[in-house]
């Protein structure tokens, strides 16, 4: 069993707390991005979205999708859980998760890709207005999450879980971004400081 990934980028990173927190210790394969590996022919007949992390079980069958890793592993080991327990549990995670995903994570990734010259030879065509336009789109979401910060201690209630992970390592990327947390989201920026202590927030 291994996971491919490109040690940098977000996406794995996500997946490398996932596994810090569980215990779980899994092999490593490195690709560069930047170097255009994820385009190879090997690569491509892996995951043919050509994006890590990708997942490689020993009988060849391969799990590709950050939360999908995740999702594999927590079934696999149940405890600590991070998706929940109870259904409104799972509900509530799967609420926030999707909230930090694509709400949050995902409008920083734009600005990075599109504004970040660095990353023309990736993201074709490179719009640089596209990239402005989701700005104040990430700064509406840390408004929502510090509104949501403010009534529990992480994201999805009084536990942490996968949507603490997703939002942490989507708080991190806002730096190569050039994004920048308000000073007026005072519940977020307790929160940051709080998981960035764990000891996983260093895998």
């Amino acid at each position: 069993m291994k996971i491919i990934q490109t040690e940098t980028a977000p996406n794995p990173r996500r997946v490398r707390i996932f596994l810090a927190e569980k215990g779980i210790t899994v092999a490593f394969e490195e690709r560069d991005l930047m170097e255009s590996e994820l385009k190879s022919d090997d690569f491509t007949k892996l995951n043919p979205m050509q994006r890590v992390p990708v997942l490689v079980l020993d009988d060849g069958t391969v799990i590709s999708e950050t939360v999908a890793i995740c999702r594999y592993f927590e079934a696999l080991n149940p405890e600590p859980s991070l998706f929940g327990q109870s259904a409104i549990e799972q509900a509530k995670i799967e609420m926030w998760q999707r909230r930090m995903e694509l709400g949050l994570f995902f409008h920083i990734a734009q600005v990075f890709r599109h504004l970040n010259p660095k990353m023309s030879h990736l993201e074709v065509p490179q719009i640089a207005d596209w990239g402005e336009a989701n700005k104040p789109k990430v700064d509406e979401m840390l408004q929502i999450l510090d509104q949501q910060l403010a009534l529990n201690p992480f994201i999805a209630g009084d536990d942490y879980s996968i949507a603490d992970i997703t939002a942490l390592v989507a708080v991190d990327f806002m730096k190569p971004a050039k994004l920048q947390v308000s000073e007026a989201h005072t519940h977020v920026l307790r929160w940051h400081k709080e998981v960035s202590a764990r000891l996983s927030a260093t895998a």
